[in-house]
């Protein structure tokens, strides 16, 4: 499939999500439009980039179908210049999405954790590849940890799911900051949005998901 092709099954796939009203604001959607998710998924799966749909990455971990980007996306609400944790770095394409809001004229970075050693290198070696290098760190260690060296944070967004919300993460918010963050058991979580007023989080619960476990000493152990 070449270039043109991609670009036209990107538009095609966004337009769509947009039409279900799982893209509302023009931020997101001209985010998704700008990334090329072909450039994250392993070369067998890369002819399925834009089929809405998790996709293998090695290491039993998958790439997060489109939709579901998006809705994290709209439900973290990044904004230019915000500095975002992300906790699960994986290929490196929701980090990529959230590099093109968050970074504007030499300001906002995504820190981006990711347990796995060769996935961190792949998400490293795929975003140098496409040009957000600059504007996103993966740092190879125990995502439930968060990253106390950069904190805190304006947004955080965690693409594995917990048990419970890690304190660490709780601690590593600005107030003023909100994170998202599946939670639930290992066979269906809800989506919360968690939001930080005056040193007290306000969570609201939102759709029913499924996300691989975030492994780590505040999440499963295993």
């Amino acid at each position: 499939m070449n270039e043109k092709r991609f670009d036209e099954e990107r538009r095609r796939v966004v337009k769509y999500l947009e039409s279900l009203g799982y893209i509302k604001s023009e931020k997101v959607k001209k985010a998704l439009l700008r990334v090329p998710r072909e450039e994250f998924v392993p070369a067998p799966y890369r002819d399925l980039a834009y089929v809405d749909r998790p996709l293998p990455i090695g290491y039993g971990q998958t790439i997060s179908a489109i939709h579901m980007v998006a809705i994290m996306t709209e439900a973290l609400d990044p904004r230019p210049g915000d500095k975002v944790l992300e906790i699960g770095t994986g290929s490196g394409y929701q980090a990529a999405v959230l590099a093109e809001i968050v970074c504007r004229d030499g300001y906002g970075h995504v820190y981006s954790i990711e347990r796995i050693p060769e996935l961190a290198e792949y998400a490293r070696r795929n975003l140098e590849r496409t040009g957000y290098s600059d504007c996103v760190t993966v740092i190879t260690g125990d995502g439930s940890r968060g990253y106390p060296e950069e904190a805190p944070y304006d947004r955080i967004i965690v693409t594995a799911a917990a048990p419970d919300v890690p304190k660490p993460l709780i601690e590593q918010l600005k107030d003023g900051g909100r994170m998202v963050i599946p939670v639930g058991d290992r066979w269906i979580q809800r989506l919360y949005i968690i939001d930080k007023k005056n040193g007290k989080t306000v969570i609201r619960r939102s759709i029913e998901c499924l996300f691989v476990p975030l492994i780590g000493e505040f999440g499963w152990k295993y």
